[in-house]
Parts: structure tokens; sequence; C-alpha cells
């Protein structure tokens, strides 16, 4: 007699298969600790609803400002703690890390002020008009719902969980869930924990920040249905493919990625001439600032043919650079194999060698290297991103040269223009000028590197540095997750509470086309 255990026809439950994530010390290569498990499809599903039930409780303004001051007063008091474990994750150092977390608590507590002040709603009232044939008619901006944040490599703070897609998005009043980067799972462990403590001490649902892990998980978020909008900070290759799916969704759903960028240089013959060691050391300590991982990177340099002394400055600068590791070993490999691939095409010339420099604690190493190819011998290959210490100088002969190179360039987050002291007039007006449709940032006589959360501050450009026209950083961050709602002929007793014409909340507006604040 056959059991029914072992009946042949019996369907066999599928078995639960988990999968762990590891965070990693990138200095060694070595595993420290399991920190979690991948997410399923039921997983993820949990953490997209349990988000979307919180979504009511951030109607509250009031509330979710207090959130975001809460989740800046809980990361600060557990600095030494978070600092430690992104540093253990990373190897960026805790100079740099405890800047970090300063600038992550900094933007939580901004996008509150921009809650209490209320512009964002971007609050529009014209009342009807008979003349005019025009109803009454208000509007106000509202959230578009559950938001899909990844977290970026390269920034385990202000770039990852607690950072500025996930403080913009709970400004908006919207929820998020995070795809932790495998790079530091025990950072967005830890982050998150921190955030849900806060949510809870105000009173509310910690769904209102959900974590998952897994390339798996990233997919099955963007898919998922009650996803809303997705902001995402990484490679061209998976950006383009995470856009892709969202765009291939029933209901497409607006994706926000911050992908590659070269971010180019552009000095002029004046500015070599003038200011060679000032820019040599400049460029130096800018492409090797975080061992060359920042996103606005100054990846290509135009640099006039001729000029040796600036080249023997940077070179120099860039040679005192201190080797260090890069953020996980498969970056480290792919950074020594398009060192490689670079050095190794016709007509360039090495004039720092890049490539794996162990130290003390530190076996996987990297030192900084600078390339150099005359325009004319420019390959496509140089114009694609090396994410880590390298740049390549292309030797320009004329403004036809020059133009060509620019012609040939995508779009950036950044571009830069080195002008003379005395190049001020309408031929440097004109140069910087023909930057703009390659940047979202244009930077006369400075470097790329560091990006100012300021009101100002535009991070994004032209595809493919971004896949929209909006910023990541800055107050206007904010508009990504809100959509435009207007109320037509509206009773009083049935519009929010903004859309009145007391204004009980005291929220800027413009009234019958004329500012009030």
């Amino acid at each position: 007699m056959q059991s029914d255990a072992v009946k042949p026809d019996a369907v066999q439950p599928e078995a639960v298969q988990t999968v762990p994530v590891w965070s990693a010390d990138p200095r060694t290569g070595e595993q420290r600790a399991q920190v979690a498990v991948e997410a399923g499809p039921p997983d993820v599903d949990r953490a997209v609803r349990a988000a979307a039930a919180a979504e009511p409780a951030l109607a509250d303004r009031a509330l979710r400002a207090a959130l975001l001051r809460a989740a800046a007063e809980r990361l600060e008091s557990a600095a030494e703690e978070v600092i430690a474990t992104a540093d253990a994750e990373t190897a960026l150092g805790v100079p740099r890390l405890t800047g970090e977390l300063a600038r992550t608590t900094y933007q939580l507590r901004a996008f509150a002020d921009i809650v209490d002040e209320g512009a964002f709603l971007d609050v529009v009232i014209d009342h009807a008009d008979p003349a005019l044939a025009r109803p009454d008619l208000r509007r106000m901006k509202l959230p578009l719902g559950v938001v899909a944040v990844f977290s970026a490599s390269n920034f385990p703070l202000a770039f990852s969980v607690p950072g500025g897609d996930t403080a913009s998005a709970l400004a908006a009043g919207c929820p998020v869930v995070v795809k932790a980067h495998p790079d530091h799972p025990a950072t967005g462990e830890l982050c998150a924990g921190l955030i849900r403590e806060a949510a809870r001490a105000i009173g509310v649902p910690e769904g209102v920040l959900g974590l998952v892990h897994g390339l798996e998980a990233g997919l099955e978020l963007v898919r998922h249905p009650l996803t809303a909008a997705v902001g995402f900070t990484g490679s061209v290759r998976g950006g383009r493919a995470l856009h892709d799916v969202a765009a291939a969704r029933p209901r497409p759903i607006p994706f926000h990625g911050e992908l590659g960028s070269l971010n180019p240089v552009l000095v002029t013959e004046r500015a070599a001439a003038t200011r060679a060691e000032e820019l040599g050391a400049g460029l130096a300590g800018s492409f090797t600032l975080g061992n060359g991982q920042f996103c606005v990177k100054p990846g290509l340099v135009l640099v006039p043919a001729g000029e040796p002394a600036l080249e023997k400055a940077l070179v120099a600068a860039a040679g005192q650079a201190p080797a260090g590791p890069l953020l996980d070993p498969r970056i480290r490999e792919a950074f020594l194999a398009g060192v490689e691939q670079r050095s190794a095409f016709p007509g360039v010339e090495v004039l720092l060698a890049a490539g794996s420099a162990p130290v003390e604690g530190a076996p996987l190493a990297v030192r900084a290297g600078v390339l150099a190819v005359a325009a004319a011998e420019l390959r496509e290959e140089l114009l694609e991103e090396c994410f880590g210490p390298l740049t390549v100088l292309v030797r320009y002969s004329g403004t036809e040269e020059l133009a060509a190179v620019l012609d040939r360039l995508a779009g950036n987050l950044t571009a830069t223009v080195q002008l003379a002291a005395d190049e001020r007039g309408p031929e440097a007006a004109a140069l910087l000028q023909r930057l703009v449709p390659l940047a979202g940032r244009l930077v006369v006589d400075g470097w790329p590197t560091g990006v100012a959360v300021a009101p100002a501050m535009h991070h994004g450009g032209p595809y493919p540095a971004t896949t929209s026209t909006s910023t990541s950083v800055g107050g206007t961050a904010i508009e990504r997750w809100l959509r435009p709602v207007s109320y037509q002929n509206g009773p009083p007793e049935l519009l929010p509470p903004e859309l009145h014409d007391a204004n009980p909340l005291a929220v800027p507006r413009r009234v019958d086309g004329r500012r009030e604040s």
C-alpha cells in the first residue's frame, strides 16, 4: 500500500530556497557576516503593501516633517556605529563617511523645512470668470504613491537607504521601499532600522520604509503594481535594464535614473599656459577623490596640445595619491580590465600607470592612472566611463578639433571649463554656452567633485547621465514624486485645506495670477 506522501500524482510544494546576503570587506574581499537573505516575490509584495498601507499617515504634513527630523536625530545618535559599519563595508574611510552622514542628516532636515513651508505643493487658484468662460479651478501637487529606491554603491548613506531619494520621497508624502546595495547590506539594515524606530516613535507605521535585498527583488520591486515611481543610482547597464522594465509594465511608471557620466573638463590654451601647476594639482585631487568613485569624477579632459607643464604637474600630483581599495572586488576587476583595454589602444600614451597596488591591510588596493591621446585618435571606447581613479587627456589642436570632440560627447552630469584670469569676454561666454547641451551643471574654474545640497543645485543631465530632466540633489528633487491635480468647481467642504480661499495652512500660492506667500 502506497502512502499519500509518495503518490506519484501528488503535487509536492516547492522547497523554499534562501540565498544569504553577506557583508564583505572590500580591503581584503573576505566575507564579514551574513546580514540578511535575498527577498523573494512574496517578501517584496509584503514590503510594498506595507508601504502602501502607511501612505495615509503621511498625508499629515506636520507628521511628515517630524518623521524626517526624527530620522536625522536617530542617525546622529547612532553615528559611531553607522560610520564604523559603512567603513567596514566600503573602505571609504571615517573622515569621508563622517562628512557623508552630516550631509545625509542635513538633507533630511532640509526636506522637513520644505514640507513645513509648503511651496512644493505649487498651489494655484483661478476663481471663476464668466467673461472668460472659465470655471473655478484649484490645483496642487499630490504624492504619486510607493517609491522604489535603489541604493548606490559609492554613497552608502547620502544616496542609499537614508539618502536623498528616500528623503525627498518621504517629504512628498510617498512611502519608500529600498533595494539595498550588495556592497553595504549591513549599513542598509542598520539605517533602515533607525528610520523605522523614528517612525514608531512619532506614530507612523514602520512599513513606511521597506528594505529588500537581491537582484531579482529589485526587478520584482519595479514590476509590482503598487510601485508608482523609481529612483536609481548606478551603472548604465543596470539602470537601462530597470528603466526598460518600468516602461514595459502594463502601467508604465516614472524611472528617475542616474547612470553614467564622463564629466568632461575643457582647458583653454590661455589657462594651460598661465595656470599649469594649479590645474594639474586640482585635476589630480578631483579625479582621485574617493579613489575615483564619485559620479562626478572628471574622466575626460580636453587639453591643448603642446602644453607639457600641465601634464607634468598632473602626473606629479596624481602619483602622490595614496593607493586604496575600490568598493568591491567586482568593481576592482572591471577597473583593472578597463585600464588595460584603454592603455592598449593605438595612439594612447600611458602618462601614469594605474593598476594593482597592495598596501598593508588592503591587498586589493589600486593606484591612480593618467592616459593621453590625440584628438584625432580618440576612440569611442575612450568616451565610456571607467569607474575608478583614471582620467583620459585628449590633446586638441585648434578650435576645429576641440569642436569635433565636443560634438561626439553624450550627456553628462557636469561639464567644466578652465579659463585664464583674463578670459571673461564673448569668446569665453560662447565656450561656456557650447557646453550647455552636454550637462546639467556647468562649472567654471573649479572641479565637479562635490555636489552641494542647495536649492539651486541640479544633479542630473542628458542621457545617459540620467533618464529624466529632474535632479536627485537639492530641494526640487521632491518634484519627481508628485503629480498635479486640478479641482473644478469643488465645494469648499470637499477641497483639501490647502485650496481653501482662507488659506488656513498659510501655504505659498498663486491666486488669480498673483503670487501670495
